[in-house]
């Protein structure tokens, strides 16, 4: 994956220029039909991308050492996710601010933003990733308080804060793997860590560094708040950072598997802060009325299985997570007021069946016998099943379970999501081999954690006035209490700087504080 090509120019002139469409169209934007541009903008842009995919039947993923950019699997499969999230969104903007005064910022934020973020895909060398970290971050800004609202606000504070914090991380990182490698050229990282396996102090300190920084970005607790406060923003804000932005945290950590493969207590930190986040934040969404709240702390849960994937050395698996939940979020989001219209007509239809616990139990072992069958198929044709594979069998079974528990006809659509499920891991680990052998401890430690979630999961959905859900319920809709401790820390010691007009919310930070 990483040997030395010579690139014809004009190859790396087109990678560049996937950054540079997003970047010239912010600055061309005009009040005159800003979002039609952007739309414009972003179309090119993916079509630039398409290019640099199909490039890949003819041209191996490597640059020549020293070059600035990089063109591999991951820089293909991320600028056509990116790009095509580009389109929808800036599409969908057209109609959702169609009239707005502020419809030229909104769009100039916009391109900027995806200008920041596929630099950050394409760049080679860790300064220029870690600029392009920062300048997302303060594009992004511009965003989330687009509507001039204390809530917005408040927010978006505590996002500037814990970006801050993790762009600390990331430069002490960085400046930590320059005095080990002498150079911060990602080609040449990766050939020092193909020759030093045995890691000094200061390498291991960078990679709990760039964990850290990895977590910060991707909201982990307790430095989740902003992520589930941002509702503020317009909805197509939320799309671009749920399905792009958020999931810069795990993007980080693939491109430094080499780095972090021999790292274990870097590695250690993102399995127990990855799936301690996954567990709490999944019970919390299940307490969370509002449709988009309740995706964004799916989306913490979400964040924190791929962290503690790449913590367990499964890069494959994170970048296939990673571009499925983006989708998945892009559309989730953009399609949220169709969700609201389809709660309400369920209210209105005949009450269904309650879920009992022996309604789940059957769906496990049904769920359980298929995935069993898929792995034994699998085992008689001769292919070798890793340890992460048994493990994700595991998990996707349990996730079926409530589906089959409900309608055992959906059996024959299980074999075959089944099947798709497992010939995608194949593909990926064919694309991306992962990196070091599979941590025993940490997969049975993963599995443990998701069948546990499962089963408080079941007596919570099948005894919702019981003894545990009591007990539970005041804890998981209150947060944990998490994010409280969190703001009245950091903005004793950075309080937010509100607008005149925003006195209400001049009122709530006191009393935060006081709490």
């Amino acid at each position: 994956m990483h040997t030395v090509f010579e690139w014809p120019l004009a190859l790396q002139a087109l990678t560049l220029s996937v950054p540079a469409v997003f970047a010239a169209g912010a600055l061309a934007t005009s009040p005159r039909a800003p979002l039609r541009a952007a739309t414009a903008a972003s179309a090119v842009a993916l079509a630039l991308a398409l290019c640099l995919g199909a490039s890949a039947a003819v041209t191996p993923d490597a640059l020549p050492r020293g070059a600035a950019l990089r063109l591999d699997l991951v820089t293909r499969a991320m600028l056509l996710l990116v790009t095509s999230l580009a389109v929808v969104i800036a599409r969908f903007s057209r109609s959702y601010l169609d009239g707005d005064p502020g419809a030229a910022r909104y769009a100039r934020a916009l391109l900027a933003t995806l200008s920041a973020v596929t630099t950050l895909v394409v760049a080679n060398h860790l300064l220029l990733l870690a600029a392009a970290w920062t300048a997302t971050s303060v594009a992004l800004h511009q965003l989330l308080t687009f509507y001039d609202r204390p809530a917005a606000l408040l927010a978006a504070h505590k996002k500037f804060l814990v970006s801050r914090l993790a762009d600390a991380c990331l430069l002490g990182a960085i400046a930590l793997t320059h005095r080990c490698v002498g150079s911060l050229d990602l080609d040449a990282v990766y050939a020092w860590s193909a020759t030093h396996a045995a890691r000094s102090p200061a390498m291991q300190l960078a990679a709990g560094l760039f964990a850290l920084a990895a977590c910060l970005k991707s909201a982990m607790l307790p430095f989740h708040g902003w992520l589930t406060q941002v509702m503020e923003a317009p909805t197509p804000v939320s799309a671009l950072l749920h399905a792009g932005v958020v999931n810069l945290g795990g993007l980080l950590m693939i491109r430094l598997a080499p780095v972090m493969t021999h790292a274990p207590g870097a590695q250690a930190l993102l399995v127990v802060v990855g799936m301690t986040t996954a567990l709490i934040a999944a019970l919390i969404t299940t307490t969370r009325v509002s449709v988009k709240v309740a995706l964004a702390w799916s989306t913490c849960a979400q964040m924190g299985f791929m962290l503690a994937q790449c913590g367990l050395g499964a890069w494959h698996l994170a970048l296939l997570h990673l571009l499925a939940h983006s989708l998945y979020k892009a559309h989730a989001f953009l399609s949220a007021g169709g969700a609201v219209e389809a709660w309400r007509l369920g209210a209105l239809s005949p009450a269904r069946a309650p879920v009992t616990l022996a309604a789940l139990a059957r769906g496990a072992a049904i769920s359980l016998t298929v995935t069993a069958g898929a792995l034994a198929v699998a085992a008689l044709a001769g292919r070798a099943l890793p340890l992460e594979v048994a493990a994700s069998a595991l998990l996707f079974a349990l996730s079926l379970a409530p589906s089959l528990g409900a309608d055992r006809a959906l059996l024959l659509r299980a074999a075959g999501v089944a099947g798709m499920y497992f010939a995608w891991h194949a593909l990926a680990a064919r694309a991306l081999p992962p990196a070091g052998a599979p941590s025993a401890l940490g997969w049975a430690f993963v599995a443990a954690g998701f069948t546990a979630l499962f089963a408080v999961q079941s007596v919570l959905a099948a005894r919702p006035r019981g003894g545990l859900a009591r007990a539970l319920h005041p804890w998981l809709f209150a947060g944990m209490h998490l994010d409280e401790a969190f703001t009245r820390i950091t903005f004793r010691a950075w309080p937010p700087r509100l607008r005149p007009h925003a006195s209400d919310a001049r009122v709530a930070v006191a009393e935060s504080l006081e709490a």
